[in-house]
């Protein structure tokens, strides 16, 4: 019986408060984040994660000192591992704090494999995040001399399981909203600097199209909705709108908000404390209605079964966007 180890992608997040520091070291000494050059890189990374770390430590502080984003991730690598069989064992590797690329190669050089499935856990591509993830396992991977073929997922913005998953848990959230009026969905992704975009990166594109999906699939005639970007950090200009001002518009308009996490997959920071917490407080008694994250949805993880179990289909992205390993 062939042997397939399926890596799961994800962010990583401190596992205690004494973590902050470093994990946002990682984070912002990774090229794909800041694109500078060594020694420079390395101490802004140093200053930033310096500067950083007091309000990051609050943010986790609310949620009992450290990022639940492992244990979570660990929830939906056991759902996938139980649909899958067998003869796939998945493992967690995460960017910026543990499990990380180097320990996850060994681990799964001792496991042995006949194929490796690269399977993140971003539906939307972006050099920022898949593709920074990608370049971190294939350096980890010949360091270990792990010489397995490979086969990457590079994204999946219209797979039809996440579509799905995603169009339920909005439902019914729109339907409570609904006892207060007609709601305003609000599709809400981690932003990013307007030149990262610029530079051919599809991930604003691919969100969009997600979106268009979500929509088609909910099927509510007149749907008010709109595509909004949230985590700004940093004097540079971000993809908009904001979800902030989408937030404070909705208010204004005295309509429900219905917020959607589009390119989140399951339960961090930024949708429990910034969706929940941040931006609840910002609308004060606005009726307000917070979509989860499709995490361990069924039809999520069929999803995720499909894309190891079947060579996925062509691209979706324009094809001069070059970047993109798009397999939707």
């Amino acid at each position: 019986m062939t042997r397939k180890a399926v890596i799961l992608f994800n962010l990583g997040g401190p596992d205690s408060s004494e973590a902050v520091q470093p994990f946002l070291f990682n984070l912002f000494n990774d090229p794909a984040i800041i694109a500078v050059p060594n020694p420079m890189r390395y101490f802004l990374a140093k200053l930033i994660s310096s500067r950083r770390a007091p309000k990051a430590q609050g943010i986790y502080a609310e949620l009992g000192g450290k990022s639940p984003i492992l244990e979570n991730t660990k929830e939906q690598a056991e759902a996938l591992q139980a649909a899958l069989g067998s003869n796939h064992k998945t493992f967690i590797c995460m960017r910026y704090w543990h499990p990380m690329s180097d320990e996850v190669a060994k681990q799964v050089k001792a496991y042995n494999p006949d194929e490796i499935i690269l399977l993140p856990l971003y539906p939307q591509f972006s050099t920022t995040t898949t593709g920074s993830s990608v370049k971190d396992w294939q350096r980890a991977a010949s360091a270990a001399q792990l010489n397995v073929p490979t086969r990457i997922v590079g994204c999946y913005p219209i797979q039809k399981d996440f579509i799905t998953a995603q169009a339920k848990l909005i439902r019914q959230a729109y339907e409570k909203a609904s006892a207060q009026g007609t709601p305003r969905v609000l599709f809400s992704a981690h932003g990013l600097p307007e030149k990262i975009i610029a530079k051919g990166d599809p991930y604003q594109w691919q969100v969009e199209q997600t979106t268009l999906k979500v929509v088609e699939e909910l099927d509510i005639y007149g749907l008010d909705f709109v595509n909004c970007y949230q985590s700004r950090v940093g004097p540079l200009k971000w993809i908009g709108p904001s979800t902030e001002n989408e937030l404070l518009r909705a208010k204004d308009d005295n309509v429900p908000i219905v917020l959607v996490p589009i390119a989140f997959v399951s339960e961090h920071s930024e949708t429990l404390v910034e969706l929940d917490i941040e931006y609840c407080h910002l609308v004060g008694d606005a009726p307000y209605f917070r979509v989860p994250t499709v995490s361990i949805e069924s039809a999520f993880i069929e999803g995720l079964k499909q894309l190891c179990l079947n060579e996925p289909p062509a691209r979706i992205c324009p094809k001069e966007w070059t970047k993109c390993p798009c397999k939707a």
